[in-house]
């Protein structure tokens, strides 16, 4: 992501400012500029008030400023970016460091610190949104020798879409708008200059141009040195917008930061006290990162993440980590469960229900906020898991019960391609069709979770025959997915997947994402199966379980961490530049780095076999893996070209929802002393019996 002028900070980087001087006045040329996709996907923040009166959120930048803002809800990116150009005698001047850190433990009020080469300026900025209005408030202070100047550059993304922004000077402020979308940026103290561009063309801090037709526009304002307060307002018109930002300059950054951080005190208030086991500033991040992650409009929506990583930064309308995905939305339910807001995932369940369901049963592979699907595929765990949360909280009200008969009619009626259930489409990981132990695992729990709340509504019909395909699943799933020819071992381990349900043969497919082609499927493995445990389908003690322990160890390890699939190139190339695609098989170009979010999965099953200690060294790596600013990332740096510190976040999407939800839950599992979120009815009906390797 971020093919231009990546690390570069406070300069042309961030918005592309083109170098020369240009004349002043007048409508700005070079219509309608040049594209440049949203910024890396490594925030350092993700601010919005706690309340659902302020319909906006923003992202802190890891190298300075504020990148995506989105209005009126959390899949539509208004703003690609809001940063802070340093202007020297000598041009554009790059920070020579930029840290960011939480302004209160307590909230998701973020404060950043800037300083110039040898010393020569220092800026600090702080963000808040205000909780009563679409509108972002920036504190700013800027101090400097002789002969600095400070710009800041407002690149609009108006209603999703980066083309099509007109732009113009109105007295003190900065007015934009996209169709039915509009916003407004003013300053206190006023702007000294300012001016509308285009995006590489007519974009620089010397351009004083007036107004610029439709196209991709960037707006300058040059501030004061001292301090300053910005506004930066979004409505359905100008006036709106405008009306917003003034409200919110009038009253001033202190009051509305004190009250937007009061809303997250009262929301950490409502929740369980922070284990002692956990980090608690990450455990609070974590809870406020999770809320923040539900949209306010289409309640129970919540995103898998704010930014659009690597080549899905080009995307226009962007996506797809600000949509809704089934499987992710089950786990931040978990992690707010876990948490103690039991509403929030209520809400969670009812969207799945409700809003996402399909009319068949299943639930599409992702979906816009209201529900529209969007990518086409089908992943059978996406169908199980919202069942096994149905369970967890309790429901089985007749409404809950007719959407979960649905999803397991489902289940046990697929077939495609000549291919039955528990075979599925796509697996967790999304990129292969097969049978997988981690799907298996979501779709047997969740026929035994809907078995029991059938007969909580008098089905026993339904409830006999959801137990009888979930028995014969589990019955069979090792001879699907356990090999005992494959060369990591000499005893059975478990692979990623089958293709065709027969682990001892040397099926090949190809990896995707640049990796290799025929690979044999007993040289492909990931920690899926794990699930299998986490659920309550098979014991923690179970031989082919630990053995395969061992196989991903020395298979998958990076450094504390892990890979979650063998040749997984999901992630960035080996100079450290952007996961792209499409790809040639077999070019290897790009690499999957290591996932947090697997030290949490490891922990559970460490705590279910009885080593509390390991489970709690899990928890601390887990932590290790998040920033100064506590935001958890999608993957961590591995011992592979480009080596960057091990552990540290890469440039994936950060702050992710399931890692910050898995954190919740493994602390709150510590706590307790055992895998919260096992379903009772599953555990209870498996926890005697152990399958068989068995080809029959």
């Amino acid at each position: 992501m971020a093919y231009r002028r990546i690390g570069r900070v406070l300069a042309t980087a961030l918005i592309g400012l083109t170098p020369q001087v240009l004349a002043p006045g007048g409508s700005a040329p070079g219509a309608p500029g040049v594209d440049q996709q949203y910024l890396p996907a490594d925030k350092t923040g993700l601010i919005t008030a706690a309340g659902t009166a302020s319909r906006i959120w923003a992202t802190v930048q890891r190298t300075g400023g504020l990148g995506e803002i989105f209005y009126p809800d959390l899949g539509t990116p208004s703003a690609r970016a809001l940063s802070f150009v340093v202007t020297g005698p000598s041009g554009p001047e790059t920070a020579a460091s930029v840290d960011t850190t939480l302004a209160d433990d307590r909230s998701l009020s973020f404060r950043q610190r800037l300083a110039g080469p040898s010393g020569r300026w220092r800026l600090a900025l702080s963000y808040v949104t205000d909780p009563h209005r679409a509108t972002v408030l920036a504190d700013v202070d800027f101090t400097a020798r002789p002969g600095y100047r400070l710009y800041a550059v407002y690149d609009p993304a108006l209603g999703n879409s980066r083309a099509g922004d007109a732009g113009r000077t109105s007295g003190d402020a900065l007015l934009a708008v996209d169709g039915d979308v509009a916003s407004a940026f003013v300053a206190s103290p006023g702007f000294r200059t300012t001016s509308s561009g285009y995006s590489g063309t007519s974009d620089g801090p010397d351009a004083r141009y007036t107004s610029a037709a439709p196209g991709y526009l960037v707006q300058t304002g040059r501030l004061t040195t001292g301090h300053t307060t910005l506004a930066l307002g979004f409505g359905p018109s100008e006036s709106a917008a405008l009306a917003g930002a003034r409200a919110g300059l009038r009253r001033g950054f202190a009051p509305a930061a004190r009250e937007y951080a009061e809303g997250w005190h009262g929301y950490l208030r409502g929740l369980h006290r922070p284990p002692a086991v956990a980090d608690r500033t990450l455990w609070q991040a974590s809870a406020m990162v999770l809320a923040a992650s539900e949209d306010k409009t289409h309640r129970g929506a919540y995103v898998a993440a704010p930014g659009s990583p690597w080549a899905f930064g080009r995307d226009d309308p962007s996506g797809p980590y600000h949509l809704v995905w089934s499987r992710d939305l089950y786990q931040i339910a978990t992690g707010l469960l876990a948490a103690g807001d039991r509403a929030g995932a209520g809400r969670a369940l009812d969207y799945l229900f409700t809003v996402q369901q399909k009319a068949d049963g299943s639930f599409p592979q992702n979906s816009r906020l209201d529900g529209t699907p969007v990518w086409d595929g089908l992943q059978l765990d996406e169908v199980g898991l919202p069942i096994v949360l149905a369970d967890q909280l309790g429901r089985t009200d007749a409404a809950t019960w007719a959407h979960v008969r649905k999803a397991a009619d489902f289940l046990t009626g697929f077939e495609r391609d000549g291919h039955r259930a528990p075979w599925s489409p796509q697996d967790r990981w999304e990129n292969q069709s097969g049978y997988s132990p981690a799907t298996i695992a979501a779709e047997i729990a969740g026929l035994v979770c809907a078995a029991s709340i059938a007969e909580k509504n008098q089905d026993h019909a339904s409830a006999v025959r959801y137990l009888t395909v979930a028995d014969q699943w589990r019955a069979n799933v090792k001879a699907w997915t356990v090999t005992s020819t494959g060369t990591y071992s000499e005893q059975p381990y478990f692979l990623r997947l089958t293709k065709d349900g027969k682990p001892d043969v040397g099926t090949t497919y190809d990896i995707g994402d640049s990796g290799p082609s025929g690979v044999d499927q007993r040289r492909v493995v990931d920690p899926g199966f794990l699930e299998l445990v986490r659920l309550g389908i098979l014991p923690a003690s179970d031989a082919d379980v630990r053995t395969s322990i061992g196989v991903v160890d020395a298979q998958l390890a990076a450094g504390p961490y892990w890979h979650r699939a063998s040749f997984d190139g999901y992630g960035e190339k080996a100079d450290g530049g952007p996961w792209d695609y499409p790809l040639p098989a077999d070019s290897l170009i790009t690499r999957g780095r290591a996932w947090p979010l697997l030290n949490g999965e490891r922990g559970e099953y460490l705590l279910a076999a009885g080593a509390k200690g390991g489970a709690r060294d899990q928890l601390r790596i887990l932590a290790a893996a998040a920033g100064p600013s506590r935001m958890l990332p999608e993957q961590v740096w591995d011992q592979y070209p480009p080596n960057r510190p091990l552990g540290t976040p890469s440039t994936s999407a950060t702050p992710l929802a399931w890692a910050h939800a898995q954190y919740l839950r493994l602390a709150a599992d510590l706590a307790a002393g055992r895998v919260l979120e096992r379903p009772a009815v599953v555990a209870g009906r498996y926890s005697q019996t152990t399958p068989s390797l068995s080809r029959s």
